[in-house]
C-alpha cells in the first residue's frame, strides 16, 4: 500500500522567500505587542493599528516568491502516488504560487478577507483599512484579514484531524512546536502508529524518530527527491 504522507509547515518553509518568522530571536514579536495587533482585543482598541500591521504582511507577502521548498512538495503532490495532505501555520499563498493545488490553511491567509459581522469571505489585496465595507452585508468597519488571532480556534480541524490520525509518515517542516494545536500534531501521528520526521533549521524538542536540520530550501528538495527520484526522471 502507498504511504499516506501528512506534512504540516510553518515559517521556516517560506523564510528563505523573505517573511519574517514570528518566534525566532529577531522575529515579528519580538518586534510588535502580540496583544496589540494579533487579538481580537488589539482589533477592536485599535483596528487602525492592526490592519496596518496586516498590511505590511500582505505587501511582504506579495512581493515574494515560492522558494526551492515550496516547488518540492509542490511536486511531490502531483507525483506522489498515494495520499499527501499539506496543511500550513502559514497565512502567505506561497504554496499555492508554487502550484500546490490543495492547502489546508488553518491559521487563514493574508491574501483574503472576513467580515466580523457576518463572517463572510472574499479575496483580498492591496491595504485595508476601517473605512472599508463588506460587500456581504454592507457594513463598514468590520473588515479585517481572515487569519487566525490568538485566542481564536484554528479553521478545517474537522478535515485535518481524520487526515493526521491515518498518515503512515507525518512531517514538520520548518515549525517552532510551540504553537498548540499544531504543536501536538506530531504525539497524535505517533499515537495513531506513524513514522515522524522533522525537517528543520534547528531542531526543535519535539520527539520525531528522524529529523534533517538545514534550511528547507536544500533539505525538502533533498526528501523529496529520495521520495520520487530526480525530476524529469
Amino acid at each position: 500500500m502507498t504511504e499516506r504522507i501528512f506534512v504540516l509547515t510553518g515559517a521556516g518553509v517560506s523564510a528563505e522567500s523573505g517573511l519574517g518568522t514570528f518566534r525566532d530571536a529577531g522575529g515579528l514579536w519580538e518586534r510588535y505587542a502580540l496583544a496589540e495587533v494579533a487579538t481580537p482585543e488589539g482589533y477592536r482598541r485599535d483596528p487602525g493599528l492592526v490592519l496596518g500591521f496586516y498590511n505590511a504582511r500582505r505587501a511582504a507577502c506579495a512581493a515574494a516568491s515560492p522558494n526551492a521548498a515550496h516547488r518540492a512538495l509542490a511536486r511531490l503532490e502531483r507525483e506522489w502516488p498515494g495520499e499527501l495532505t499539506l496543511v500550513t501555520q502559514n497565512i502567505d499563498d506561497l504554496h499555492e504560487r508554487a502550484d500546490h493545488a490543495r492547502v489546508w490553511h488553518m491559521h487563514g491567509r493574508i491574501m483574503a478577507a472576513l467580515c466580523a459581522a457576518c463572517a463572510h469571505r472574499w479575496a483580498w489585496s492591496g491595504d485595508m483599512g476601517p473605512e472599508h465595507a463588506c460587500p456581504g452585508c454592507g457594513r463598514a468597519g468590520g473588515v479585517r484579514p481572515d487569519v487566525v488571532w490568538f485566542g481564536e480556534m484554528p479553521y478545517l480541524l474537522d478535515e485535518i484531524w481524520p487526515r493526521l490520525e491515518r498518515a503512515d509518515l507525518f512531517v514538520a517542516i520548518g515549525t517552532s512546536g510551540e504553537v498548540y494545536p499544531a504543536a501536538g500534531f506530531v504525539a497524535e501521528a505517533e499515537a495513531a502508529g506513524a513514522r515522524t520526521l522533522e525537517i528543520n533549521l534547528e531542531p526543535t524538542a519535539a520527539v520525531f524518530d528522524a529529523r534533517r536540520i538545514g534550511p528547507a530550501s536544500r533539505t525538502v528538495p533533498e526528501w523529496v527527491e529520495e521520495l520520487l527520484g530526480p525530476p524529469g526522471r
